[in-house]
């Protein structure tokens, strides 16, 4: 057996369980503050290889193995590797407080409607991604991935952070700060977890469920559900064929060009992904923000024309491309050079088809659109029924053949 220890935030180690031990392998500091027994071979954690390859080298001989980690080893910790290379079955894990679970409850706060993403070894933008479209996350962070990185990526962003550092040693912090200042800091290499906070909605109701809010129950929403000028909105056919191809989800960044009432982005947020609407009239950018706050979610607004202000924003992993103006395939060539998984593009007119479609292609996506034409019932005189028009819709779509994965997220 392979005795995993949760260790690290305050807890020490029993006696007991390492007594028999004939290795020991942990980080510099669990075997440096844990009862190794003088006989025991001891392995300091760095490339998981080596360490993997000694301990099969024991359990060969039937050797009793401790393994010491941090908090919660099931949770983003050493776990998932050793029942992977060993087997579920030849584990006691032995959990303790996890570094979010202390971290919060430094914090003063209930975490089970937070999210938690790891940009331990993993690309940050996910973790930049969830946390300005959640309002409470929690970060675990990594060489290159700490606080000043997290701080310098959401200082638009109406957050607090709190730096979690060395959790349950003698130089244990807790610090609150706005991502600017956490951005100017050298936090160094102890800090363990950062939570970002909306404050405003820090606390929310009494729940039953863990985990941030489901996805919601209905998309494709009615027209009526959001504030618009004189129709000038993706109505909700095209909205939901546009939904299903952007595939919009949490760690997700979306742009929505040319915005208007900004259905499509709040829709993209209602699913959890963060949202950067593109907007070029001031009326338009106070209605987006309107639809948005109405709807609960978080959505960036940006005041501007495109492809101009483009070049100021994180790349996006899918981009809604709306309007059909005589910039569009300029805007769409623009997009599609920046995008990471796909562009939709809708547009009322059949002149800009080919330009559109050109401009996918010569980006490297795969290519493929159709006309939305549908009639919805509506009532006439004498309690009966007949069907009215929509506007004819063309929708295209890119997507990359080898669209870019992401990790680390936990709901």
């Amino acid at each position: 057996m392979i005795t995993v220890v949760g260790t690290g935030t305050g807890a020490p180690v029993p006696v007991e369980v390492l007594a028999g031990a004939r290795l020991v392998v942990g980080g510099r500091r669990h075997l440096a503050a844990a009862p190794v027994p003088a006989d025991a071979e001891q392995v300091v954690l760095g490339a998981l290889a080596p360490a993997l390859d000694v301990i099969e080298r024991h359990l060969e001989k039937r050797n009793p193995v401790v393994v010491l980690a941090s908090g919660d080893p099931g949770f983003f910790g050493i776990v998932r590797v050793l029942a992977e290379r060993f087997g579920a079955g030849t584990l006691d894990v032995r959990p303790g407080v996890s570094s979010v679970a202390a971290a919060f409850a430094r914090a003063g706060l209930p975490w089970d409607d937070a999210v938690v993403v790891s940009a331990h070894g993993r690309d940050l933008r996910t973790a930049v991604n969830v946390c300005r479209a959640r309002p409470k996350v929690a970060v675990l962070t990594g060489p290159g991935a700490g606080p000043a990185e997290l701080g310098a990526a959401l200082r638009a962003d109406a957050r607090v952070l709190v730096v979690a550092s060395a959790l349950g040693s003698a130089q244990e912090r807790l610090e609150r700060v706005t991502p600017a200042e956490a951005a100017a800091r050298d936090w160094g290499d102890a800090v363990s977890v950062v939570l970002c906070l909306d404050e405003s909605r820090a606390l929310g109701p009494v729940r039953t469920v863990a985990g941030p809010p489901p996805g919601p129950a209905g998309w494709a929403l009615d027209e009526g559900e959001f504030t618009h000028r004189d129709s000038m909105i993706t109505k909700f056919e095209v909205r939901a064929l546009a939904l299903a191809r952007l595939g919009p989800r949490l760690g997700d960044l979306v742009w929505d060009i040319g915005a208007g009432s900004g259905s499509v982005a709040v829709e993209c947020a209602r699913f959890g992904a963060s949202v950067t609407a593109v907007e070029k009239t001031l009326d338009g950018v106070e209605r987006i923000r309107a639809n948005a706050a109405a709807h609960g979610v978080d959505v960036r607004v940006v005041h501007g024309a495109a492809p101009t202000v483009l070049s100021d924003l994180d790349d996006p992993d899918a981009v809604f491309v709306g309007g059909g103006g005589r910039e569009l395939p300029a805007v769409v060539t623009a997009c599609a050079r920046r995008a990471r998984r796909t562009v939709v593009v809708a547009m009322a007119a059949l002149d800009r088809v080919p330009a559109t479609r050109a401009a996918l292609t010569g980006a490297g996506f795969d290519c493929d659109g159709v006309l939305l034409q549908s009639s919805r019932l509506a009532p006439l005189p004498g309690d009966v029924t007949r069907l009215a028009a929509t506007n004819p819709v063309f929708l295209l779509w890119g997507v990359r053949p080898r669209a870019l994965e992401r990790e680390g997220v936990a709901q």
